[in-house]
């Protein structure tokens, strides 16, 4: 065990990880955190905390992440290279491990021009891979990317995100194992519609050997109308939103009804798929629809 977090161990143990999201408020009131905290607590293995998450400002993912551990949950904090030299990261996650935090996932992030500060100075000084590789180091040697000792080391489970679904696609799959080389533990996709498109990704990530060295968890998310569907089919880069789900939502009586039906399906598809480890549901904004989704799809925390 790297971390001793429990996400770890249960994929350890083989079982299907249930990972969610909790986004945290565009505010300092910790109780925004505690009221979504109890929406989650029993459901999933771990949760992950956003970083101010497409380029919109929120409260800061270590100090939510905290409040998350006060609630007795286990966060996966995520660290976006936007906002922080490797000066303010490495200073970050030592203070978050200090705080109990022992999952972080490593991501370039969203560019500052999406988000509600478009002038702001976007920093970059790591991309995604290079903040992967500082990490294991800080953990495994241990030392500051620099080459100084670390006198205790930060015990952390080391994820990413890919996206099964941006361009150029054969190339998807090749990146992920790069992120692997780099010293990634685990990995969360891009959320999944196209279920046909995913499986050809898991077949080239298995002859990679991808698989073998990475857990990957699918991202899945229910969708709340067909406004919200066609949106993301056509305005979310990296998405891909087949038609028939966009007809199914535009068709149907109970919009969100049949979003969180969508979801569940593509839950059970994915599990079917050799290589998927667990699935992680990202209901934005929508954490009280993520213990229907997961009792639906019979999921619970540690399930074999």
């Amino acid at each position: 065990m790297r971390s001793g977090s429990v996400l770890e161990q249960v994929l350890t143990d083989g079982k299907f990880a249930v990972t969610a999201e909790l986004g945290p408020p565009k505010g300092a009131d910790p109780q925004v955190i505690v009221d979504k905290a109890n929406i989650l607590k029993g459901h999933a293995d771990a949760v992950n905390i956003t970083d101010n998450q497409t380029a919109i400002s929120r409260m800061c993912s270590m100090a939510a992440a905290k409040i998350a551990i006060e609630q007795g949950l286990e966060p996966i904090m995520q660290m976006t290279c936007r906002d922080r030299n490797r000066l303010a990261m490495q200073a970050d996650i030592l203070g978050a491990a200090a705080l109990g935090v022992k999952n972080l996932l490593c991501l370039t992030g969203d560019h500052q021009s999406f988000g509600n500060h478009p002038e702001a100075l976007g920093v970059f000084d790591l991309d995604s891979i290079t903040l992967i590789r500082m990490v294991r180091d800080m953990r495994d040697v241990p030392q500051f990317q620099c080459g100084e000792e670390i006198t205790f080391a930060p015990k952390l489970f080391i994820g990413a995100a890919a996206n099964p679904y941006a361009d150029p696609f054969p190339f998807r799959a090749v990146r992920l194992a790069k992120k692997v080389e780099a010293g990634i533990d685990f990995c969360q996709t891009q959320i999944i519609y196209n279920v046909e498109k995913f499986e050809e990704f898991m077949r080239q990530c298995r002859e990679l050997g991808v698989t073998e060295k990475c857990k990957i968890l699918a991202g899945v998310a229910p969708l709340k109308s067909a406004g919200m569907a066609k949106y993301m089919k056509n305005r979310v880069a990296g998405m891909d939103v087949p038609d028939e789900i966009v007809e199914r939502l535009s068709a149907a009586e109970d919009a969100q009804s049949e979003g969180i039906d969508v979801c569940v399906e593509v839950i059970n598809r994915v599990r079917e798929i050799d290589g998927v480890a667990g699935v992680h549901v990202m209901a934005v904004e929508w954490e009280a629809a993520v213990p229907e989704i997961l009792s639906r799809a019979g999921l619970r925390p540690g399930s074999e």
